[in-house]
């Protein structure tokens, strides 16, 4: 398969087209993008990777980080996670609280706000010193040492993340957070402000096409359960209520974040990332999404 010839014809074709939809202005620090940037990155599991566009440009990855979190946690409790955070789509927006007091504070998957936030208080209780301990995690399986924290996003967000207080308030009335709620959100805001170019996004998600390896270090993060269940979750919940319609047209395992970042695998053969900041109705890259329907389109290949 000549992925750079697709992957150039693609880029090339979406150019040409409006770029609808705006950046995430609720975030001040992100509202500061150029919604203009496009770039893409596919990293083959065994061969060179290629680019096209703004794919050295760090951004935030923001929800994306949802999946490394869920799988440190998965790595490091097994099964136990699913008795505080289940595994079904929601059908409601990343930062919905309408189910929550319904289900009585259990999240409906870990990929929605509230899900991840619950992650945070269970890995605050695992980890000596979890900021610095779940970058380490990041970095190994990127096998790259540079990935940061981003101090001015994680403090904007946690400036207007009034939303994020309430559903951690809520959970924690309900028994499910069982840490100091400031201690919780402030690892969350951290770890949606990690910043990482389309190539280095990439390369992160490459072990999860990769049955749990890393392929550059051949260090096993998950036993290739644990990654075909992630991969499940990525599928069924990693774009909101929007995930059907990804399902639909693209047919790959896949994750978004409030930055213009998609990431999405194909078991065996690659992961590929995009990034164009400018967000539809639903929160995820407008141009992002076209993207990777053409991809899967002109590859004749999804995991259908």
């Amino acid at each position: 398969m000549n992925y750079e010839k697709i992957i150039s014809s693609v880029y090339q074709q979406l150019s040409e087209q409006n770029n609808y939809g705006n950046v995430a202005a609720y975030i001040p620090e992100l509202a500061k993008v150029n919604g203009a940037k496009f770039g893409v990155f596919l990293q083959p599991v065994n061969e060179i990777g290629f680019g096209v566009g703004d794919y050295n440009e760090k951004f935030s990855i923001q929800s994306i980080a949802k999946v490394p979190l869920l799988a440190l946690a998965f790595q490091l409790l097994g099964d136990n996670i699913w008795t505080r955070i289940g595994y079904e789509p929601s059908g409601t927006s990343f930062n919905s609280i309408v189910q929550l007091e319904l289900e009585r504070g259990i999240p409906r998957n870990p990929l929605i706000n509230a899900g991840a936030i619950v992650l945070c208080d269970i890995l605050i209780d695992c980890l000596n010193n979890p900021l610095d301990d779940f970058l380490d995690f990041i970095r190994e399986i990127a096998a790259n040492k540079t990935i940061a924290y981003n101090e001015k996003i994680a403090k904007s967000e946690e400036k207007t993340g009034y939303k994020n207080y309430a559903i951690i308030s809520l959970m924690k009335s309900f028994g499910n957070i069982h840490n100091d709620i400031d201690k919780v959100l402030n690892f969350y805001f951290h770890i949606c402000s990690i910043e990482m170019t389309c190539r280095e996004l990439a390369s992160t998600f490459l072990f999860m096409a990769n049955k749990g390896i890393v392929p550059d270090t051949k260090t096993q993060i998950l036993n290739s359960s644990q990654t075909k269940r992630i991969n499940a979750i990525m599928q069924t919940c990693g774009f909101y209520d929007e995930a059907g319609e990804f399902a639909f047209k693209v047919g790959l395992p896949g994750k978004s974040g409030v930055g213009g970042g998609i990431v999405a695998i194909y078991p065996s053969k690659y992961a590929v990332a995009v990034w164009s900041p400018r967000l539809n109705s639903k929160g995820n890259s407008y141009k992002g999404l076209l993207f990777l329907e053409e991809l899967t389109t002109k590859t004749a290949a999804s995991i259908f």
